[in-house]
């Protein structure tokens, strides 16, 4: 039986690459990657010729089996992604799980990653922090997303999409306020690294001026904990009416916003009648 070893690459420059991930590179049987035309080009670069296997968000079950038989029949494979550590926000989770069930052995080769590169950049006081990846884009997911996280304390790590920016930023805005502090991190690593330390009033104002361009990580601040006590019932309603204008039932958002302010969902939803 074989081992499925996931191999960190650079996020961005390609200097970051260990010694370690080069040799497991070269030495496995075949490598399953997010985008083969992305791994190639850090294959090419140091010269490692290698069988690559498309491995994506859109790969199905049997693709993952085929892989899985390979490894059961004694070949080591390795599981990239596109930039920085597999199987975080990432469908080489899935390879990872299906080994488990099969009892093969995984290995980590590990790589820096986005999130704590991001975070060390944020400048913020950052003692714990939850990563939340990418917010959902359905309004309602999304505006459940954003209301379990109204009153989190932690700093909290988002990934986007430039094309997507602007209206994240403005859903953050809506949901934290818009003196709650960002730090805006874009292109970490490469040539145009930029990271913008700001609120989110003031990132919602920038980005309607400037162009998104490169990918980005958002570093936002928690809620401060003397900020955490029971809202005022107009505060209540102003973020039930914010759930209903992104497509929840008016139920639906009162049940919600009941669970997280302490106040009963029949007050809310009668409020909501008046």
């Amino acid at each position: 039986m074989g081992i499925l070893y996931i191999i960190g690459t650079p996020i961005g420059n390609l200097e970051d690459i260990t010694l370690r991930q080069l040799r497991m590179l070269e030495e496995v049987d075949f490598i399953c990657a997010e985008d083969t035309r992305v791994t190639v080009k850090i294959l090419n670069h140091y010269e490692i010729k290698k069988e690559l296997v498309s491995f994506h968000e859109h790969s199905s079950r049997a693709d993952a089996q085929r892989i899985i038989d390979r490894i059961l029949s004694g070949e080591n494979a390795g599981i990239v992604t596109d930039a920085g550590m597999p199987c975080i926000s990432d469908p080489g989770e899935v390879l990872v799980r299906m080994c488990a069930e099969n009892n093969i052995e995984v290995k980590a080769v590990p790589s820096p990653t986005a999130v704590t590169t991001a975070v060390a950049l944020s400048g913020m006081s950052v003692k714990r922090f939850t990563f939340e990846g990418f917010i959902p884009v359905p309004k309602k997911e999304r505006a459940e997303r954003l209301e379990l996280l109204r009153n989190e304390t932690a700093v909290m790590v988002f990934y986007e999409a430039p094309h997507k920016l602007k209206n994240t930023l403005a859903d953050l805005a809506d949901f934290f306020g818009v003196d709650r502090k960002i730090s805006v991190c874009r292109e970490l690593t490469k040539i145009h690294e930029q990271v913008i330390r700001m609120t989110l009033g003031e990132a919602v104002e920038y980005y309607n001026t400037n162009e998104p361009r490169g990918e980005f990580v958002l570093v936002v601040e928690g809620r401060s904990a003397e900020n955490t006590g029971k809202p005022t019932l107009q505060q209540a309603m102003e973020q039930v009416n914010k759930l209903i204008e992104m497509g929840e039932k008016p139920t639906d958002a009162c049940k919600a916003v009941a669970k997280e302010t302490g106040f009963r969902k029949s007050e809310l939803y009668s409020a909501l009648q008046n």
